[in-house]
């Protein structure tokens, strides 16, 4: 796949990231290269290779996954303007 300058200013256009017609040239060049490396890492071999969350292998800490309601009710609801019966009360969007 080849970027030209059209495609680089649309993409540019698409990230609201301003480009100098000048630069466009430079900029699809770019991208043609990290296409080109993606291509190349595409022909690797992995088969076999378990996939990894870090460079090092090490186990993350975990804790125990319990349940509870957090008894902060009173407390998160005196952020809201509008309660009922222990619930954030919202205006009606949908009729």
């Amino acid at each position: 796949m080849s970027i030209d300058p059209n495609t680089a200013a649309r993409v540019a256009k698409l990230a609201r990231i301003k480009v100098e017609d000048d630069a466009l040239p430079a900029l699809a060049a770019e991208f043609n290269t990290i296409l080109g490396f993606i291509e190349q890492l595409n022909e690797v071999d992995v088969e076999g290779v378990e996939p990894m969350t870090s460079v090092t292998p090490q186990r993350l800490k975990r804790r125990v996954d319990e349940v509870t309601d957090g008894s902060q009710q009173e407390a998160v609801l005196k952020n809201s303007p509008d309660t009922r019966e222990g619930f954030f009360a919202v205006p009606k969007v949908m009729e």
